[in-house]
């Protein structure tokens, strides 16, 4: 399948799109809010001439955030804009910079679209985080002149298959970027045979090892727990969850609840239209369960608390003693460890981590990381690290050494983004 050919079943489409957006926006309505950018209708004013990054969620724009920081530094000239894909990711981009970024959500892949956005905003410099790649909106860019660099970039085996078949859309449309900033050896050599060119890809390493830790978070960590009375009530995070996994978290927590019965549970699922059938979830299996966003007391009778707020994650963990790390005990892929890590926590996941091969290597490697199938290997996990001081240490050392050995990835990458904007 070649661009004409994608273009046009992308307009075929359509009105799958627009169903698809009117279903998500019944489960979340923020998504029916500004649907015009979605088509570059309505989009903001825009200063141009500066540098457009694209984070298509949550996840991608928190770890954009200290690139962007650094960009607004190094040239506090020129305008940073910033995309996403959904509302959540909309909320943190503008929780995290306010008014200091443009922002709008980046419309759909369409020719048309991909052109009027770029006409509007006339970009210096193109950032695509990870691998959020569209083959219209590159290829606008590289009619226009506009480099685009994918930052942070990673490839998992999967994904490289699944490129591989539509090679005759993937390989032109890699064969644009002048610049991919790629996390691993391996993921440079899958973007090279896929069709990029060798002198464009560079392994600069993932910039989410480059998580600098405010103190100011530990200790305000350490001092709502005492308002809890909590401070040596064994308390454990299970975070970034997705539909599957509450069931096992639970009944981990529940078999955990005979040993230690003052044990508390903070529960964070991953996408926030899941909050409210979390909680329900929670009662119905008849854990006295309270509200983080509602700001309920955690009382000593609290078993379970859900952590429904956006943008404290970060804070989150640093409450617990242990992290689970979800979205890795069904088949997603995970999420990112490196942030219960850096603040010190032992680390446990379950054992679907292929969009982290590599970190999730490092930190098993450290003595880190330790994997759990099911609900008895989660709770045996979590018993013997409030057990073991010793072995929490351990784990503490090892994930931070982690950490330490691969910093510096951004810089390089700051280095390469410097080389196309001059």
């Amino acid at each position: 399948m070649n661009r004409t050919l994608y273009s046009l079943l992308f307009h075929l489409g359509l009105p799958l799109v627009f169903l698809r957006l009117l279903w998500r926006a019944w489960r979340a309505p923020a998504y029916s809010r500004r649907i015009g950018e979605r088509f570059a209708v309505g989009l903001p004013p825009f200063r141009p001439g500066g540098i457009w990054v694209h984070a298509v969620s949550v996840g991608e724009s928190i770890a954009a955030a200290p690139m962007i920081r650094a960009l607004m530094a190094r040239y506090p000239q020129l305008p940073i804009t910033v995309t996403c894909m959904t509302p959540t990711g909309s909320e943190r981009i503008q929780a995290l910079f306010g008014d200091s970024v443009q922002h709008c959500y980046l419309p759909y892949d369409l020719p048309w679209a991909a052109a009027r956005f770029l006409n509007r905003l006339q970009p210096r410099l193109a950032v695509v985080m990870e691998t959020e790649l569209w083959p219209n909106h590159i290829h606008q860019c590289a009619r226009r002149g506009i480099p685009v660099a994918l930052a942070n970039a990673r490839l998992s085996v999967r994904s490289a298959r699944g490129y591989a078949r539509f090679g005759r859309l993937t390989a032109p449309m890699l064969g644009e970027l002048s610049l991919l900033a790629v996390q691993t050896a391996a993921e440079a050599e899958r973007f090279r045979q896929l069709g990029a060119h060798s002198e464009c890809v560079e392994v600069t390493g993932s910039i989410k090892f480059d998580l600098i830790i405010d103190p100011a978070l530990l200790a305000r960590a350490t001092d709502l727990r005492q308002q809890w009375s909590a401070l040596e009530r064994p308390l454990w995070i299970a975070a970034s969850t997705h539909a599957g996994e509450d069931e096992v978290i639970l009944a981990a927590h529940r078999q955990l609840l005979a040993e230690h019965p003052q044990a508390l549970l903070v529960l964070v699922p991953r996408h926030p239209e899941r909050f409210a059938t979390v909680v329900e979830l929670c009662r119905r299996e008849g854990f006295a369960t309270v509200r983080r966003s509602r700001e309920e007391a955690v009382t000593a009778q609290a078993q379970v608390l859900v952590g429904d707020t956006m943008g404290e994650l970060l804070f989150l963990y640093a409450l617990a003693d242990v992290a689970f790390v979800g979205g890795s005990l069904v088949p997603n892929g995970g999420h990112n460890l490196l942030e219960p890590a850096a603040l010190g926590k032992p680390v446990l996941s379950g054992p679907h981590l292929f969009n982290f091969l590599e970190i999730s290597a490092q930190l098993r490697d450290a003595g880190a990381l330790r994997e759990v199938k099911d609900a008895g290997e989660l709770t045996s996990a979590v018993s013997e690290l409030w057990r073991d001081p010793a072995r929490v240490r351990r784990m503490r050392d090892g994930g931070l050494s982690v950490l330490k050995a691969n910093q510096g990835a951004l810089e390089r990458l700051l280095g390469g983004l410097q080389r196309l904007l001059h």
